[in-house]
């Protein structure tokens, strides 16, 4: 069975976060924080740490945000008077988590910067490798930092160039040519609503569009929660640009050819929406596929095929169309308890495993049993799931997963440890086996994983090391992870 000892988190603090953004342009001149407030309800799947929402009135005085940011679920945040009291047609909004000690009101996003030539407001999905570099240089030139993420580098550089530049998505374009990793950005200006993605196209960002108003979000599903019907992805490397009149500006000056692209394959096995697209690929459809895949490369004499909530649902039906084993239900979730995954300190993980799930005994009772799910990290909740499944009386417990083994910490903003705290590091899939304590056990195949998002250029780096760019140097990231 599983040695606890082995999943002992060492202590990080860092710069690294995967979160949501979500901003609006209302060209009637509507005010747009309940919108905004609706659409962080749909994203609060990326993050359930803190969040927050920023507005400016573009016919009030120039240069003027409200802002209100602080811990918890959107819902715990924001109440109606919050929402009452903010005035503006454009505004831009953030759900986030944390992956390290740095969970605290300071953190929360958007941040909102006043300088010289106005103000602006930044909500950032993802992760800079050269944050380090960057934020020593600032410092050393005079900047104060007021918090410990990587975005208020972004935001520190984005008003440095809006000196020198005629608007302010220049300004952006040129902060953007000077950050290196994963970024999808959402910027409010008085008067403009800017979104940006990085050149590998790590995070996911779109376009959408209801009655009078333009959204830009990091998911399809938030299009959808607030009417507005989608319009286009932001391409890899792409700034675009709501204007005063209506318009979208583009500029794909930082665009790479597509095949250096390098989206994060774990947005479509785990962190985004089932209902959501992701650069035109059906997350959904990606998950069933990732089972059928599964069912074709490790195949196994089982009775029901069961899905670990949410995400390994759709990759459960997909195995179960493939195999022909019946597919069925499970575990029943306590929809109030956050993701193991992405909770900050491990003995949070450890706890909440059998509060978040609970088995249906008649449902496995004698059955040898299929259970999908879509990673092994550390390998704490597989193993008490296994444990779980044995003890309502299943026969037997095959485990599948969705993804290859983790091998590789990540630097790109999504929450895999150090080398040494995953589970399949040094170990075969066999010990792997034996420390969940499952009868059998299969990882989806590295090589299926493009055929997963419909062939589109992904990074592997945290399941094979072949990162779409060098990591930090092992000095800064002793400082990057620490």
């Amino acid at each position: 069975m599983y040695d606890e000892t082995i999943d002992t988190r060492l202590e990080e603090t860092g710069l690294k976060e995967e979160c949501g953004v979500f901003g609006i342009y209302d060209f009637d001149g509507n005010d747009v924080a309940s919108t905004v407030y609706y659409g962080l309800f749909a994203l609060q799947h990326r993050g359930q740490e803190s969040c927050g929402i920023a507005v400016s009135e573009t016919n009030g005085p120039k240069g003027k945000v409200t802002s209100h940011k602080g811990m918890g679920l959107v819902n715990e945040v924001f109440e109606p008077e919050h929402l009452e009291q903010m005035k503006g047609d454009i505004g831009v909004g953030h759900v986030r988590y944390s992956t390290a000690g740095a969970s605290t009101r300071e953190n929360a996003q958007p941040l909102v910067l006043n300088y010289v030539k106005g103000t602006l407001a930044l909500a950032h999905n993802g992760n800079l490798i050269n944050a380090v570099k960057l934020r020593h240089d600032l410092e050393y030139t005079g900047a104060i930092f007021q918090t410990t993420i990587d975005s208020e580098v972004i935001a520190y550089h984005i008003a440095r160039e809006r000196l020198n530049t005629k608007t302010v998505e220049d300004a952006v374009n040129r902060a953007c040519q000077k950050i290196e990793g994963a970024y999808s950005l959402v910027v409010m200006s008085p008067r403009k609503l800017i979104g940006a993605r990085d050149p590998f196209g790590f995070k996911p960002l779109c376009i959408g569009k209801r009655e009078n108003s333009y959204i830009i979000t990091s998911e399809t599903c938030a299009l959808d929660t607030i009417g507005a019907e989608f319009v286009r992805d932001v391409l890899p490397g792409e700034t675009v640009t709501i204007t005063p009149d209506g318009g979208i500006v583009s500029d794909l000056s930082r665009a790479l050819p597509n095949e250096q692209e390098a989206r994060c394959i774990f947005e479509y096995i785990y962190f985004a929406r089932p209902d959501s697209h992701i650069d035109g690929v059906s997350v959904y459809a990606s998950r069933i596929q990732a089972g059928r895949f599964l069912a074709m490369d490790s195949s196994v004499e089982a009775d029901l095929v069961v899905g670990v909530p949410e995400s390994g649902n759709a990759a459960a039906l997909g195995y179960s169309l493939q195999s022909g084993i019946p597919y069925g239900t499970a575990f029943v979730k306590n929809g109030y308890v956050g993701r193991t995954f992405i909770k900050p300190k491990q003995s949070s993980r450890e706890s909440s495993v059998k509060v978040k799930l609970n088995v249906l005994k008649e449902a496995v009772d004698g059955k040898r049993v299929i259970m999908i799910d879509d990673s092994i990290v550390r390998g704490t909740t597989s193993d008490r799931i296994v444990r779980m499944l044995r003890e309502a009386g299943a026969s037997q417990v095959h485990v599948r997963i969705s993804s290859p083994p983790f091998l590789w910490p990540c630097y790109f903003g999504t929450d895999v440890p150090a080398r040494e705290q995953l589970i399949a590091y040094n170990r075969s899939v066999e010990e792997i086996r034996e420390l969940i304590g499952a009868d059998s056990l299969g990882y989806l195949d590295i090589g299926r994983l493009r055929g997963m998002a419909n062939g589109l250029p992904i990074c592997t780096g945290c399941f094979n090391g072949n990162y779409p760019i060098a990591p930090p140097t092992e000095d800064i990231r002793g400082q990057y992870e620490k």
